[in-house]
């Protein structure tokens, strides 16, 4: 079986058996998107009313300026993976619950360790703060952590998360500036 297919047979275990307590508000469950082979992994905070709708996450407004950014360093959706840390919608897009992370915790974890990114990139505070709970968005965005993780040794990015630039003009730009670092933080852990 290649990644793709294990990747699709994760996703179907896990939408079978995941026992977060979202699943009973939720419209359904959201996967992680994109290429089993991806050099980037892009880990948001759970998904929205529209996510829940169409079952593929960062779909929605922040879903579309992601994209515009990823079309500025020349990659597209298909090039990378994205998955959230909850994989179902909280109730009026709250933040979700400490129970519900651990119970979509060993699913984010198979995803990350089939997938096997070089780069693994948060997309706000609460992605971030699941891995890093000491870390503060607004000191680490654009900086790179590297951690033992999953295994092995991980470089993973910090950034602000697009809703929050959306809703924030002044982090629009800090959003973008750090996301253009995304490539020469690539093309150096591939050098290493």
């Amino acid at each position: 079986m290649d990644k793709k297919a294990k990747l699709a047979w994760l996703h179907e275990k896990w939408l079978r058996d995941c026992a977060c307590a979202l699943r009973e508000t939720a419209i359904q469950g959201v996967p992680g998107d994109g290429s089993a082979e991806a050099q980037v992994v892009f880990i948001g905070e759970a998904p929205g009313a529209k996510e829940d709708r169409e079952g593929r996450p960062f779909v929605g407004s922040a879903g579309k300026f992601l994209d515009e950014m990823l079309a500025d360093i020349k990659l597209k959706r298909e090039d990378i993976y994205i998955t959230n840390i909850v994989k179902y919608r909280p109730p009026n897009n709250r933040d979700p619950l400490p129970a519900e992370i651990v119970a979509c915790a060993k699913w984010l974890e198979d995803e990350i360790k089939l997938i096997d990114p070089a780069l693994i990139v948060f997309l706000g505070r609460h992605a971030m703060n699941h891995f890093f709970p000491a870390e503060k968005i607004s000191v680490a965005h654009g900086k790179v952590i590297i951690a033992e993780k999953f295994e092995k040794i991980r470089r993973f990015l910090p950034l602000y998360h697009p809703a929050a630039a959306l809703y924030n003009g002044s982090l629009r730009e800090v959003l973008k500036t750090d996301f253009k670092k995304i490539p020469e933080i690539l093309k150096t852990i591939c050098t290493i």
